[in-house]
């Protein structure tokens, strides 16, 4: 199979992978859109006829939305399709009839510089199925690493994605080769795997390599990375896979954030896949999926806890209200805060105001007193919401009354 086919098979399934910042944008996702993996109803890749792919113009490359805005293009692939593992829910799992493919270390990382040095890509999202166990998987993901920086000269960007089951010294070794490492924890708990993925093992397997991971950039000096810097690290859950509320997954996402720095925590909406155990389980609503991502925003950047959002007595989030927003209906709407006092945290409670717009409130505050909406929609605020909200030195400004 010629390499440029191979990368064509493996590159299917990899929108299941997310790589970059999540999207749509919420004025773009409609609440009937379909669920971001796999269309209800629509053949999925395994039975679609394979068009053959002989140069890199054919190659689906993905574009990724980095945290400036901007959108950078990467391949995404495997190394090898074949997997050993008996996944409910993975289009990849051992049995499943589909054509497979395989990559050696040195053939991916000649034919990834072929599409890096014609420009086609800037960068490489590299995971595998398990073959052979988690640790010989992770030798050969590493090997693909090093012939890429060492062999081939290559200085952009690598995410290297981290095996179950993989040792200390493979996740270090890893961490000196990548600009971001992963692990797929796909649930929230051990009991939740068991159900999506009953050969992994939660603590042992994969949240310790996280932990080794947070270890690593605490106490050893980066000098030995690639370039001088250790790599962010990521995860990602199948949300609604195994029947987990919100709750338990934004439990654990507070946790991987704080306790493990973890940069970024993905939500994969559950979507059925033919021939798995799971293939006639609804799809997850896509609401679901965004409103997970803004409420792990706000325990990540905006300061607030689990404890905070409004869930619904399932432990579900509502799908009809952002949860900054219903949060602050219920304790803002009667006190609102005033931004000529309020300190970072304050403000950050506000709908309308991000980490930008409160440090430039707290900046320009400092010259003169803030006066209306118009000196906060000049410092980026979304001033239609913060504007319920909020007073200036005691005043309210009058504002037009939406629908929430």
């Amino acid at each position: 199979m010629e390499a440029f086919e191979k990368l064509a098979l493996l590159g299917e399934y990899m929108n299941l992978e997310p790589a970059g910042e999540p999207h749509p944008a919420p004025q773009q996702l409609a609440p009937d859109s379909p669920p971001s993996c796999f269309v209800p109803g629509k053949p999925d890749a395994a039975s679609r006829p394979f068009r053959p792919v002989r140069s890199p113009d054919d190659l689906p490359v993905t574009m990724v939305a980095l945290p400036n805005g901007q959108r950078m293009p990467i391949l995404k692939t495997l190394l090898t399709s074949a997997c050993e593992k008996n996944c409910n829910y993975c289009a990849f799992r051992a049995g499943r009839n589909f054509r497979r493919a395989t990559f050696s270390p040195d053939e991916l990382g000649q034919t990834f510089m072929r599409l890096a040095d014609s420009g086609k890509v800037r960068g490489l999202f590299l995971s595998s199925g398990v073959a052979g166990g988690g640790m010989k998987t992770q030798d050969r993901l590493i090997a693909a690493a090093e012939i890429l920086r060492y062999k081939l000269g290559y200085k952009g960007y690598i995410h290297l994605k981290i095996m179950p089951g993989s040792e200390f010294a493979q996740v270090e070794r890893a961490m000196q080769l990548a600009n971001r490492v992963s692990v797929n924890l796909e649930s929230p708990t051990t009991e939740r795997l068991a159900r999506l993925a009953p050969q992994k093992v939660f603590l042992e397997e994969l949240v310790q390599p996280l932990r080794w991971v947070d270890k690593i950039r605490r106490t050893e000096s980066a000098s030995a990375a690639w370039n001088g810097r250790w790599p962010s690290s990521t995860t990602q859950f199948v949300a609604g896979g195994a029947g987990e509320s919100d709750l338990e997954l934004l439990r654990t996402s507070e946790y991987l954030h704080r306790k493990l720095g973890l940069a970024r925590v993905y939500f994969s909406g559950f979507s059925p896949v033919a021939d798995t155990p799971l293939e006639n389980q609804a799809p997850i609503d896509p609401w679901r999926e965004h409103r997970l991502y803004q409420a792990d925003f706000l325990l990540r950047d905006y300061g607030f806890s689990v404890e905070d959002m409004p869930f619904m007595k399932n432990g579900d989030l509502p799908l009809d209200n952002d949860p900054k927003l219903a949060w602050a209906k219920a304790y803002l709407a009667a006190a609102p805060v005033e931004v000529n006092r309020a300190d970072l945290h304050e403000l950050l409670r506000v709908p309308g105001i991000g980490p930008r717009g409160a440090r430039a409130i707290l900046s320009n505050r400092r010259k003169s007193p803030v006066k209306s909406l118009d000196d906060l929609k000049a410092w980026g605020v979304v001033t239609t919401r913060a504007a319920p909200f909020i007073t200036f030195s005691g005043k309210q400004a009058a504002y037009q009354i939406e629908l929430w």
